[in-house]
């Protein structure tokens, strides 16, 4: 999305902190970073995207408008199919070969119309290479505010059930449980205490969502939380949060 956000999560990965990055492949600064990326010893993703246009050309709709499409198949399925394969295609053109995982934009790879459409287009291109897909299936919430807890809910009420269904009728791996939802406020303070109750409530299988930056970027109204994010998971009390759960960041 932007080369400050490549920045951070390579400084991450550097420390140990991340053991995974999705990557946006229609977005400004992907093609720069792949090189990086592909040093940096991380899994790398698809993240899927139906909502962003990025000054591209697409199917590419405000995430409230493409679940009304989704949900009543109204979208066009074969321009769906096509804007997954020219998405996967760039993928493998950057990187040199398929991703080890895929998980969607705003969490859109599980919708309907969409999600069976990135499986059949799979199935055709790895066959037994199967990279892992990300479900939204809630992990352990409790303690968390009910308005995070609410907000997780809904996520995984957009599709995450039919899609691990399916994904799993056809042999697919993914992750057991999903967190790391939250609102994008309050700073350091509260990501800190954010991070450390998810931390301490992950299960072996389990994925973490995060969205760091190691700056904030002119027009990135997320800017300020992902600067705040990368402080956070940088610093010394990530690595103390890691060794007092007996947590590894697993392949």
């Amino acid at each position: 999305m932007n080369a400050a956000i490549n920045d951070g999560i390579l400084h991450l990965a550097e420390l140990g902190r991340l053991n995974a990055s999705s990557c946006l492949v229609e977005g400004p600064d992907f093609i720069a970073g792949a090189d990086a990326l592909r040093a940096s010893g991380l899994q790398i993703g698809l993240h899927l995207n139906f909502t962003e246009a990025m000054g591209r050309p697409g199917l590419y709709l405000p995430v409230g408008s493409l679940i009304l499409h989704a949900w009543a198949r109204r979208l066009r399925r074969p321009q769906v199919a096509a804007q997954i394969a020219r998405q996967l295609d760039l993928f493998e053109d950057a990187i040199g070969g398929p991703p080890d995982f895929i998980d969607g934009h705003q969490h859109v790879h599980q919708f309907p119309q969409i999600r069976t459409a990135l499986l059949d287009e799979i199935g055709r291109r790895y066959g037994d290479r199967r990279p892992w897909l990300r479900s939204t299936r809630r992990g352990d919430l409790s303690g968390l505010p009910a308005a995070l807890r609410f907000k997780a809910y809904t996520i995984e009420a957009l599709g995450a059930a039919r899609f691990t269904r399916l994904a799993r009728q056809a042999g697919w791996p993914l992750n057991r449980g999903f967190l790391g939802v939250y609102d994008f406020r309050g700073g350091q303070k509260a990501y800190a205490v954010l991070l450390r109750q998810w931390l301490s409530r992950a299960r072996d299988g389990d994925a973490i969502m995060c969205h760091p930056a190691a700056a904030e970027s002119p027009g990135d109204g997320l800017g300020p939380q992902r600067l705040a994010e990368f402080q956070v998971l940088s610093s010394a009390a990530m690595q103390g949060w890691l060794e007092r759960f007996g947590l590894q960041l697993a392949p």
